[in-house]
């Protein structure tokens, strides 16, 4: 088994506060992804810097090769406590999901996690051990692919006390009404921001606590290739043609530019056609078709666009279903950005390095080249989102 993670979270402050006093972190390591969500007692600056202080405790430990066991207890240890009620001035969930299958969730008084498999709700067998006098639940478990986790702080289950509910959200409502998202999504964004946004009706607007979902969904290796640009020699476009078109039929394919598409269509022997699906909104222009390519658009307005739809995926603070809603448009940049977001684990990009005299002046020197600068600008966009990328230039 080789498996890999998508990660995605969103959260709410407290109704007046700038920070939130919840923080998550995430770790990428050769063997394993790892997420820690930490919620700092009370609200706003002296919450925001006691779960960064935890987060950043665990994620710097687990960067350098740390086991998580031996991080909990250090966190622990570290971590002051409350001198009237004796509860440390931090909780946490670490979820860490090894490439080989096996995983581990650590929940020190946070919301148990939610755990989807198949369309149910399913119980995780856990034991209950006390490290350092503070009792934790330890979870040990091997995954598979489609499997999602959804961990939570406190403000989840306190949504809606004192307004539409006596005691709050309760948990197996809240699974409940994540299995039925997942129905519909499957996407870990737009399922944490469901919850999230669930919670803030529930708040009527106005989060009495802090509120965090982070949302983990196992998967295989999901590559996009993605080729723009005519090679530098026209000699090398069978090579890049080739080198774009490698790989299995898992691979999705897009191709962006009207010259890079002629080519393709060219070395491939397979005609290109204008798609008779379009965005009457959109000022971009329309998409193509070329059998066995997945997307068939423009260039540099097109991935422009697509550079300025991750940036606004990047901040989480600001996006919700919204976004998403405009992503399910049919124009060719809405398109790209959702493949890249929703349906990627990673991308090689095969750009042309051609001078374009339609878009600089060919005296510029390489690096200024607008197609060159756009694409490095979007694979700079992608792992920002945790993405990675590979550039191969011809």
């Amino acid at each position: 088994m080789n498996v890999t993670t998508e990660i995605a979270y969103k959260s709410l402050n407290h109704y007046g506060e700038i920070l939130c006093g919840d923080t998550v972190e995430i770790v990428h390591r050769e063997d394993s992804d790892i997420v820690i969500l930490a919620d700092g007692m009370g609200s706003g600056v002296r919450a925001n810097m006691l779960s960064t202080l935890t987060s950043k405790i665990f994620g710097s430990m687990l960067e350098s090769g740390a086991h998580l066991n031996d991080c909990v207890a250090t966190v622990i240890d570290t971590l002051p406590e409350d001198a009237a009620t004796g509860a440390s001035y931090s909780t946490f969930t670490v979820l860490q999901i090894f490439h080989d299958g096996r995983a581990t969730l650590i929940e020190y008084d946070n919301p148990e996690a939610v755990f989807l498999r198949g369309g149910r709700v399913m119980e995780i067998p856990r034991r209950e051990r006390v490290e350092l006098g503070k009792s934790l639940n330890d979870y040990r478990f091997t995954v598979q692919t489609g499997d999602t986790f959804l961990l939570m702080s406190d403000g989840t289950i306190h949504a809606g006390v004192g307004r539409r509910f006596s005691f709050g959200w309760p948990w197996e409502d809240i699974a409940e009404f994540a299995r039925r998202q997942h129905e519909r999504f499957q996407s870990p964004m737009r399922e944490a921001i469901g919850i999230c946004e669930a919670c803030l009706d529930l708040y009527e607007g106005k989060p009495g606590d802090d509120t965090t979902v982070a949302c983990i969904r196992v998967t295989g290796r999901q590559i996009v290739h993605l080729m723009t640009g005519p090679a530098r020699n026209p000699e090398d476009d069978g090579r890049m043609v080739s080198a774009f078109m490698s790989g299995d039929a898992s691979v999705k394919r897009i191709v962006s530019g009207g010259t890079s598409a002629s080519i393709l269509s060219r070395v491939l022997g397979r005609p290109l056609r204008v798609s008779l699906e379009y965005d009457p909104e959109s000022t971009l222009p329309p998409m193509g078709e070329i059998e066995g390519i997945d997307l068939v658009t423009e260039g540099v307005l097109t991935l422009a666009e697509v550079i300025r739809i991750i940036h606004a995926y990047a901040d989480i603070g600001t996006i919700g279903r919204r976004f998403f809603e405009k992503l399910e448009r049919p124009n060719a940049a809405d398109r790209i950005a959702k493949l890249l977001i929703e349906e990627c684990t990673e991308v090689e990009m095969y750009v042309g390095t051609a001078i374009n005299a339609a878009y600089q002046n060919p005296d510029l020197p390489l690096e200024l080249g607008m197609r060159q600068n756009l694409t490095r600008q979007l694979a700079e966009a992608l792992r920002g989102i945790g993405k990675p990328v590979t550039l191969h230039m011809f």
